[in-house]
């Protein structure tokens, strides 16, 4: 508990701070992100708040950590460099869109396989090379669409960072209860990061993460994912408890997905106010309000992750049966709901 409430409150310190000289040095070179059809923005809002958070989250871990599993936290905060660089390359127009998902999150994915970090679903019942194959394909699968569902979740003030320290909580507590030493302090250090960011992103925003960020956040939460382990609970319940966790940028993923993809238009490469924040606010929430009720909607999947360690494995089947069916129906209603539509035209998807 010690060693995460220092990583926690490192972070905090460190990514309030480091705000202030980050968004200056943003105005002064121009890193801004300018207003447009598609933003909620009016004025011109500094990029590079990914720089803050990066640096927060390195600083808190190298000073928190001491425990044995060296080579996987070097994996994971090397593929976090990774990811960061690429997105930040991709806020400054340097990479087309499509490298950062089909280059720079598949082998950030690769470098967690290299150091030991993946997911154990496949190899739990398939012996030989094929669970492990099998296992290998769904780490990169799950890295790639996590990390993807953040990048795009960064479309209003607050969201993203609101999101990813709402989902740190809980994998802070569920590590904690079950003695894992590594994801504790890796979640407990988003949280302070992603919590001392919000204390200048969340509405009115006075920086924006940009890509580097959300990127960043996101393979944090695909690998916090791969690393949490419920002790004296069914498999499949160690599986469910990150994807319910996580439930929030699922949930928003899938429904920007599905509703595009109804439209004719690539869900990853085609930009628009159709997100689940754009069309609860539509609803008459505003922006605050529907950002505070994503939030719930990722406090609701962490409580249920919470709640799977107390049933049996028929218990939490039943559980994530009716977490899909509502998931399918929040989906369904928010599908019907008003939104900006967009052309159809390649561009950075958000």
């Amino acid at each position: 508990m010690a060693a995460g409430l220092l990583a926690f409150f490192i972070a905090l310190f460190a990514s309030l701070m480091l705000v202030v000289p980050v968004r200056a040095l943003a105005l002064r070179v121009g890193m801004v992100d300018l207003p447009g059809p598609r933003k909620v923005h009016h004025a011109p809002v500094p990029l590079l708040g990914g720089l803050p958070i990066y640096a927060a989250v390195v600083i808190a871990v190298l000073l928190a950590f001491h425990g044995p599993a060296r080579t996987q936290i070097a994996g994971i905060l090397i593929g976090a460099t990774l990811v960061a660089a690429v997105g930040m390359l991709d806020d400054q127009g340097l990479l087309h869109h499509q490298v950062k998902l089909f280059v720079g999150m598949p082998v950030a994915a690769g470098i967690l396989l290299l150091s030991g970090v993946r997911a154990q679903v496949f190899s739990t019942f398939l012996e030989g090379r094929g669970g492990v194959f099998l296992d290998a394909a769904l780490t990169v699968f799950w890295v790639v669409g996590i990390t993807a569902s953040f990048s795009i979740l960064d479309h209003m003030d607050g969201l993203c960072a609101g999101v990813a320290a709402v989902s740190s909580v809980f994998f802070a507590f569920l590590a904690y209860r079950n003695g894992q030493i590594l994801v504790t302090i890796l979640a407990a250090a988003v949280l302070g990061a992603a919590a001392g960011f919000l204390r200048w992103n969340f509405k009115p925003a006075r920086i924006f993460m940009g890509d580097g960020g959300a990127m960043f956040l996101g393979f944090l939460m695909a690998a916090l994912g791969l690393k949490l382990s419920l002790e004296n609970t069914p498999h499949f319940s160690g599986w469910l408890a990150p994807i319910l966790i996580l439930g929030a940028a699922i949930f928003d993923t899938t429904l920007v997905i599905i509703s595009r993809a109804r439209r004719g238009l690539l869900p990853f490469a085609t930009p628009g106010k159709d997100h689940a924040a754009h069309r609860l606010s539509n609803l008459g929430l505003g922006h605050r309000g529907a950002v505070v009720t994503v939030y719930l909607l990722g406090a609701l999947g962490g409580s249920a992750a919470l709640l799977i360690g107390y049933l049996s494995a028929r218990g939490a089947l039943l559980l994530g049966i009716l977490v899909l069916a509502a998931a399918l129906s929040g989906i369904a209603y928010l599908e019907r709901a008003p939104y900006e539509r967009q052309e159809r035209e390649p561009s950075r998807a958000r």
